[in-house]
This record gives structure tokens, C-alpha cells and sequence, in this order.
């Protein structure tokens, strides 16, 4: 009974939008069709140590620091990671946890993420880590909280499970909680925040998502050209570049957002690739994914 209350958990938090999963489709295209043109882009990729694979590839902060995900190949574990600029896996486990994920990075190295507990019955919570100082964020109405971004001035965005059907996001900033919901939707994801207090992620009511800018209570609603089946907003910086990813068949796709223009990420030879997050410099990391199942980080710079 344990077992099943945690595979439960885990199979809820693998639906969310940020992985190239995160739609249950009904119907699926055979292939990709684009609507975009495609961005030039500078690709520098890294792959997972030995005896693991990558799970997900997130945010990257200022200093170049990517985070995200490893599977341990002869466990099945998740556990998080740091990559750094220099080339540097840093792998990490939460204390007292069965799982966990490094989602975000902000300009001063703190990393936000989240993590199953090893408690009966099991409940997913948020944390903040810097260096070696971890704190645990669970939001007060929730049973389940996820932690997915944060900024450089102090806020934190993510997600909380407010019954066992609506999922909303929400907004911490010194001790606050804002809740982000776009209004009627069963789910609402916040996944990256930059210092000007902007928030993209994705919303839905249906096994179709959509991207969303949130700014001041003030939702636009923004989505790839023709998506049928969804998009999902992972990352802004402060200059209002935002990457993301829409979903077509089986495949999940990275573009870019500025001005009101997408363009496509593409990286030569790849099956598809995907974004996880961009930085202030413009660096976007995220993952490539190969006919065959095999996979690679990036960063990349896109012109």
C-alpha cells in the first residue's frame, strides 16, 4: 500500500508540463509541423554520468549552471543535479527523500526544486537550496507542493495541489503566498519568474495545455502557432525572452518567444529537442532527444 501511494505521487508529478510527457494524448500525430522559423543557435551539450541517465534537463542560472534530473539506471531513483559552466556534475538528494528534482537557478547559485518525503503516506514538497542550506517549503493548503523557479530578488514560483482535482500555482515571496490560477482551469503550473515579478508556465482544463505570461494578477495567454496539443511556457528572463515548448504527437518541441515572434529550436540530426529554461544572458539549456532513446543536455546561444 505504501509502494502504490508513492507511485501515485510520482506518476502525478511526472505529468507536469515541463516534461517532454506531459500531455496524455487521445490522438497523435505522426510527425511535427512547424510554424516558426528556426532560430540559429550555438549548441555546447553534456550527457549523464555513467550508470545514469538524464531525466530532465531544467533551468540555468546566470552563472551558467544548468539543474535538473538523473535516473539511476540500476535503482530507478531520481535525484537532482548541477552542471556546471566549467563542465562539473553535481549529483543531490534531498534529506529523508525518496525522490528528487532540481527545477530552477537563480543569479546567486540558489537552487529551487522539490522531493518526496519518506513519510506514510508520501506528500511532495518544495525546498531551496544554497551551497549546503536547505529549506523545506510546503504551502499551508496544500498536501503536495512543487517548486519550480525562482528570482533574484527573493520570489519563488511553483504549485500546489489544492484538492485531488485542481492544481494551482502560486507565488512566495517573503513568507506570502500568491495564488496563480487562471480562472476555471483544473491546472495551473508557475515555472520560472524573473526580477521584474513576470511568471510563464501553462494552464489547462483539458489534456490540451496552454502557455501563460502573469504579471500584476494579469494573465496573456500565449501559445505556439497552431498547437493542437498544447504548450507550456518554462522560462523567462529580464529582457522578456521567454523559451518554451509545444506538443505535437508523440514529440514535445523548444522554441523561442520574443517581440511576438516564435522561433523553432532545432538541433541538427535530433529527434526533437526541448527547452528547460533561459537565463539573463540569454542561455537557454534544455534536452535533445535521438530516434533510438537516447538523449543530451544543452545550453545553447540562439540568434
Amino acid at each position: 500500500m505504501q509502494n502504490a501511494a508513492r507511485e501515485m505521487i510520482i506518476e502525478d508529478f511526472m505529468a507536469l508540463p515541463r516534461l517532454a510527457s506531459a500531455l496524455v494524448l487521445t490522438l497523435l500525430l505522426p510527425s511535427a509541423v512547424m510554424y516558426a522559423a528556426q532560430a540559429s543557435c550555438t549548441f555546447n551539450t553534456f550527457s549523464a554520468p555513467s550508470g545514469y541517465t538524464l531525466n530532465q534537463v531544467n533551468g540555468v542560472g546566470d552563472d551558467g549552471a544548468v539543474v535538473g534530473q538523473l535516473v539511476d539506471n540500476q535503482t530507478q531513483a531520481l535525484l537532482g543535479f548541477t552542471y556546471s559552466a566549467g563542465g562539473v556534475m553535481t549529483k543531490y538528494t534531498a534529506p529523508k527523500s525518496f525522490y528528487t528534482w532540481l527545477n530552477g537557478r537563480n543569479g546567486s547559485g540558489m537552487n529551487a526544486g522539490s522531493y518526496v518525503d519518506i513519510a506514510y503516506p508520501n506528500h511532495v514538497h518544495g525546498f531551496l537550496l544554497q551551497g549546503g542550506q536547505f529549506n523545506a517549503v510546503s504551502h499551508p493548503s496544500a498536501a503536495n507542493t512543487w517548486l519550480y523557479g525562482l528570482n533574484q530578488v527573493g520570489a519563488s514560483v511553483g504549485s500546489f495541489s489544492a484538492s485531488a482535482s485542481v492544481t494551482k500555482g502560486f507565488m512566495l515571496l517573503n513568507g506570502n503566498y500568491t495564488t496563480i490560477a487562471y480562472p476555471q482551469a483544473q491546472a495551473t503550473y508557475a515555472l520560472a519568474i524573473n526580477d521584474h515579478g513576470a511568471v510563464v508556465g501553462s494552464y489547462a482544463s483539458s489534456n490540451v495545455s496552454n502557455g501563460f505570461l502573469w504579471q500584476n494578477g494579469t494573465f496573456t495567454t500565449i501559445n505556439y502557432p497552431k498547437a493542437k496539443y498544447g504548450t507550456a511556457l518554462a522560462g523567462v528572463n529580464n529582457s522578456g525572452v521567454i523559451v518554451g515548448n509545444h506538443f505535437s504527437g508523440e514529440r514535445t518541441f523548444g522554441f523561442i518567444y520574443e517581440n511576438g515572434a516564435f522561433e523553432s529550436i532545432v538541433y541538427t540530426g535530433a529527434d526533437y529537442t526541448i527547452t528547460g529554461g533561459i537565463n539573463n544572458n540569454g542561455l537557454i539549456s534544455g534536452q535533445i532527444y535521438f530516434k533510438g532513446g537516447s538523449t543530451l543536455g544543452y545550453t545553447a546561444v540562439c540568434k
